[in-house]
């Protein structure tokens, strides 16, 4: 059963834009066996929802360059935490920021060209007023790289045969 308004057809759709994202919509509707208007309306619709947020490529950081990554805690003054929030935004190799429950306050990852790169990267944000300490481990290798499709394949009720 679907939840949270994806049906079987808007899994179907999603899974299809994301393995073949440069098909156009009419090569999908086609595949899916609906029309087109059909298609570019419940997009629509899951994009005013909220759910569908993006249609830019996918880019790998190591494939520009910036092989190393690492998740960082910062530990920071409550007060400050909107004034680091926009100097964070400022650094491009934070690829992003979340404010966490536990010992830390704000969670990173952060894309270096090489340790040493993410040492300065973290040093210029233990400068900012207000973080008072990090902690740091460093990625060796993805073992379940980011992804959303399971998440909508269980919400839509699609599974893997469905395909």
């Amino acid at each position: 059963m679907a939840r949270r308004g994806l049906d079987l057809l808007d899994g179907r759709m999603l899974r299809l834009l994301r393995e073949r994202p440069r098909d156009g919509l009419l090569e999908i509707a086609r595949q899916l066996g609906v029309a087109r208007g059909t298609l570019q309306a419940r997009l629509d619709r899951l994009a005013g929802a909220g759910v569908v947020t993006g249609y830019g490529p996918d880019v790998d950081v190591a494939a520009l360059g910036y092989g190393v990554q690492a998740f960082t805690t910062f530990e920071v003054d409550q007060p400050a935490r909107a004034a680091i929030a926009a100097r964070l935004r400022a650094v491009p190799q934070i690829l992003e920021a979340h404010i966490v429950t536990g010992p830390g306050d704000i969670w990173c990852r952060i894309a270096g060209t090489s340790n040493q790169h993410v040492q300065q990267v973290i040093d210029h944000v233990l400068a900012v007023p207000g973080v008072r300490r990090s902690t740091t481990v460093v990625a060796l290798s993805p073992v379940v790289p980011y992804r959303v499709q399971p998440l909508v394949d269980e919400v839509s009720g699609l599974s893997e045969s469905q395909g």
